[in-house]
């Protein structure tokens, strides 16, 4: 697990730690707040719900991985809504998510990538077409029905760093 933290921190995640399996557990009402629709990407991308499973399938797929880590991306803005520090604080959290799933999938090729919001490996999702990169895909966290803030409380990982910051999680099981 060591390897895995330092290689994230490495490719400059802002922290890292072992995420135990265990803890994970899809929830309804995350699920929920997917089907509300506010990203627009609910039925229609092969990674959001209800495309991505079941609660009952992903808890399922879950199970099946013994290790976890945790990655996080903090942004400090310089004012209360600051929305350069939203978007490039995600895209740097995208590309450190990206770089690390292609990493840990050479040694753990059906590695489970669950990053922050829906896959963006491609500009425009294929849907209803065939994914056209299914092996570099992604779900969220939350698509999973994953409830990042007690993910990261069971975890030991703080969600909130203080006033005028912004944490992007996501999580790689293997």
């Amino acid at each position: 697990m060591e390897k895995w933290i330092q290689t994230a921190l490495d490719i400059g995640f802002d922290r890292a730690a072992p995420c135990d399996v265990s803890t994970l557990k899809p929830m309804v009402e995350v699920r929920e707040m997917c089907r509300a629709d506010k990203c627009q990407a609910y039925n229609k991308n092969w990674t959001c719900p209800p495309n991505c499973g079941t609660l009952e399938e992903c808890a399922a797929k879950i199970q099946q991985y013994q290790n976890g880590i945790l990655l996080q991306t903090v942004g400090h803005m310089t004012k209360t809504i600051d929305s350069r520090c939203y978007r490039e604080t995600g895209e740097r959290h995208m590309e450190n998510f990206l770089n690390m799933a292609k990493i840990i999938r050479k040694e753990y090729p059906n590695a489970l990538c669950l990053g922050a919001g829906g896959c963006r490996v491609c500009k425009k999702c294929a849907f209803p077409e065939p994914c056209r990169f299914p092996e570099q895909a992604y779900s969220s966290m939350e698509g999973y029905g994953l409830f990042v803030t007690q993910v990261c409380r069971d975890n030991g990982v703080p969600y909130y760093y203080g006033e005028r910051t912004i944490a992007y999680s996501a999580c790689i099981l293997f």
